[in-house]
């Protein structure tokens, strides 16, 4: 896997996996196309994979940056029963592409 700072969903191809360290848990997010995703790792909303929509980054003016993901800041995940879910702050993303 490949370690990135900041990493722009909506660019990478479908099947590509992300791995996620927040603060306080550890997302696995595989790419469906655009903003569509698949994630697990929150007990409560996703413990085993489900499908859900990345939103994206909250910069420190609390808009969204669409589809990305940072280090450093907070990533918002809108799951489809459109719950949005804000983790704590990114610290480290990996990614890789399934070929």
């Amino acid at each position: 896997m490949r370690s990135a700072e900041m990493l722009d969903c909506k660019r990478l191809e479908p099947g590509s996996l992300i791995d996620v360290e927040t603060s306080s848990r550890h997302y696995q997010i595989e790419c469906l196309g655009g903003s569509r995703i698949r994630i697990s790792g929150h007990p409560r909303f996703c413990p085993t994979p489900v499908v859900a929509q990345l939103e994206g980054s909250v910069t420190s003016e609390g808009t969204i940056e669409d589809g990305i993901i940072e280090r450093g800041m907070r990533l918002v995940v809108l799951f489809e029963d459109h719950i949005p879910v804000t983790t704590s702050k990114v610290l480290h993303v990996q990614w890789d592409r399934i070929n």
